[in-house]
């Protein structure tokens, strides 16, 4: 039995895990982190994870940056692993998740969607293929309640292509600024918000005469949610330490 806490377990998706882990057998839910700890579910809640004294052997977050510190103590002084699936971390947040990955597994993905990580490796394709003579832009599109820009997806897009291009590509995030004419070089970046789109990410590849789009549309949170599951499932038959990712499951 693995017993599984969910970090942000009262925001949406949060809710989604708990759900999905209820048809898992091999997965116990022993306790929910989140900021704002009322009970909303079967299981105790704390606002930090040192609150908690039972046993964990993973931990979902779906939080925010913020509680990134509290979640790996928390993971380093049980032994246990954890899934980050929280986007906007900083660089220095980054370099703790890296040296922490020396002590336990962590699983860190900005998008746990099978699909998404399938046009990653197309965009991978396309890019080494067309790089050298079409403009990459990619452009994402998610719900009016999302805080960072751009996505943690649309630079794993960005960093995917960035690594087949036969240049160094650098990434132009806003043109209402840049009065010239587009750099060779040049990744583009575009974000838009609105309404409850749950996520939306294409990829252009813009040539002489002729376009190329590559899209991934999420139609719901529980893809998300499935990914992270997968994750947590990994992470308790992979105890070694070591920074995983979507890569790594899809392989086994």
């Amino acid at each position: 039995m693995i017993h599984l806490v969910i970090s942000g377990c009262n925001g949406r998706m949060g809710q989604v895990v708990a759900d999905l882990c209820k048809q898992e057998e091999e997965i116990q839910i022993v306790a929910g982190i989140d900021l704002h700890p009322e009970k909303r579910s079967d299981f105790p809640v704390y606002a930090d994870p040192m609150e908690y004294v039972g046993p964990a052997d993973v931990v979902i977050d779906f939080s925010a940056p913020q509680a990134l510190d509290g979640l790996l103590d928390f993971c380093r002084s049980r032994s246990a692993g954890i899934v980050l699936a929280t986007t906007g971390y900083s660089e220095t947040q980054l370099m703790a998740i890296e040296a922490a990955a020396k002590q336990i597994p962590i699983f860190k993905s900005a998008n746990m969607s099978l699909g998404i990580n399938v046009l990653l490796e197309l965009v991978r394709s396309a890019a080494k293929v067309l790089g050298g003579s079409y403009d990459v832009e990619i452009e994402e599109r998610h719900h009016n309640q999302k805080v960072d820009a751009p996505s943690g997806t649309a630079l794993m897009i960005a960093e995917a292509a960035a690594a087949s291009l036969p240049y160094e590509a650098h990434y132009v995030y806003d043109r209402h600024a840049v009065r010239q004419k587009r750099d060779a070089g040049e990744i583009g970046i575009s974000s838009l918000r609105g309404g409850t789109i749950v996520g939306e990410h294409t990829v252009l590849f813009a040539g002489r005469d002729e376009t190329i789009e590559i899209k991934h549309t999420a139609l719901s949170r529980e893809i998300f949610a499935n990914g992270a599951v997968k994750a947590a499932l990994f992470l308790a038959a992979h105890r070694a330490p070591g920074l995983y990712n979507m890569s790594n499951l899809i392989q086994e």
